[in-house]
């Protein structure tokens, strides 16, 4: 999962990341023209594989909220990217609706953003193919994360999970995508990403708005495994009690972190280091209540584990509360879910089309009279 938004001169954003100083630009001489529009793009996408966990709540989605106020956002859930396993097709389309609900439970309003389902959008299968035309096989083949999943999945290494990158590439591009904030196993598509479109605008012109990268700041919640802390959060972990998903129950909640584990230390304090579990709390509490460091270190000085892990369930089912009323009510209405990722496509695909004629133009390929006339 990933947003993308503009930040410029290294400063802390709205969405808690930093840009990388190799872009670093200043929002005070950014002149309105149609590279720089009033409203910059962001665009955030996450792959239908099953439930998300609160750390893909507090580490990502809480921060996109914010960033419909101020940008031009689109929330895209990347089903054609899960086709790289073997999926069932059942759950797939379970899954799908599902994650787009959960955005919208979340809090992602679809009158102020577009909310759309990637293969709803032919744009971007299209492009992906165009843009493969100027990725370097060898590129492709020093792909860390390609090497790690073709060891993972030995009796599925496909040709899409080879070229995953560049249909990532053509989601970053072909909405005008500014700045990408990326975790560690995204950073390496990016530089790719960059490599196409620079690639690309030397041989054709500046039709592609080159990505720069945003690395997460000191202050955005990293949420890592509640039975191994040393681990981020993940919803494949094996361990149920491991993970908090953002549709658990109140008592489910309650019950993982009772079964956090901590230390013997009987010291509440963030220590990654010596005390990995009881920084993760705190880090959680902090994420869930809007609270500092100093904030949590002063309201839990005196007490006892026990009553940490009661805390900061309680202030996680605070958060996850409403999303699940919200979501259970939109699971509930099909029809409404739908007419909002009907509506979403529509115009997503709009945007695409035009990006796809002047892709289209410059390169010499002829485009149909009625899509240039409405592009």
């Amino acid at each position: 999962m990933g947003a993308f938004h503009l930040l410029c001169d290294s400063g802390i954003g709205l969405n808690g990341f930093l840009v990388s100083p190799r872009g670093a630009c200043n929002m005070e001489e950014i002149v309105v023209t149609e590279e720089h529009p009033a409203r910059l793009v962001a665009l955030s996408a996450a792959q239908p594989t099953g439930q998300l966990t609160i750390g893909n709540l507090f580490g990502a989605i809480q921060n996109w909220i914010p960033l419909q106020d101020h940008h031009d956002t689109l929330f895209c859930v990347v089903d054609l990217h899960a086709l790289t396993v073997r999926q069932d097709p059942r759950q797939l389309r379970k899954h799908i609706m599902e994650l787009a609900a959960i955005y919208l439970a979340a809090g992602i309003d679809p009158e102020k953003s577009v909310v759309f389902i990637q293969s709803h959008v032919h744009q971007h299968a299209e492009l992906a193919w165009i843009l493969s035309t100027f990725a370097q096989l060898g590129e492709l083949e020093r792909m860390t994360q390609f090497k790690d999943k073709a060891q993972r999945h030995r009796h599925n290494v496909n040709a899409g999970l080879f070229t995953y990158p560049v249909l990532m590439a053509a989601d970053i591009l072909l909405y005008g995508t500014h700045v990408v904030p990326v975790g560690e196993d995204q950073k390496q598509h990016l530089e790719l990403t960059r490599d196409i479109a620079i690639r690309f605008n030397n041989l054709y012109g500046p039709v592609f708005q080159v990505p720069e990268p945003m690395i997460q700041s000191q202050g955005a919640a990293r949420i890592r495994d509640l039975q191994n802390p040393e681990k981020k959060m993940s919803k494949s972990a094996e361990s149920d009690l491991a993970k908090v998903m953002m549709l658990d129950d109140a008592d489910t909640v309650l019950k993982k972190f009772k079964k956090a584990v901590t230390d013997s230390l009987g010291k509440i304090r963030f220590d990654e280091t010596n005390q990995a579990g009881v920084t993760n709390l705190l880090t959680i509490w902090c994420a869930a209540t809007g609270h500092s460091r100093e904030e949590a270190l002063a309201h839990f000085s005196h007490d006892l584990y026990g009553k940490l892990k009661v805390e900061t369930a309680e202030a996680v089912n605070a958060v996850l509360t409403p999303i699940r009323e919200r979501y259970h009510l939109l699971m509930d209405d099909p029809m409404e879910l739908e007419r909002i990722l009907v509506r979403g496509a529509e115009r997503a695909a709009q945007r695409a089309e035009k990006m796809m004629v002047r892709v289209l133009d410059v390169l010499g390929l002829p485009v149909h009279a009625e899509i240039r006339r409405r592009g």
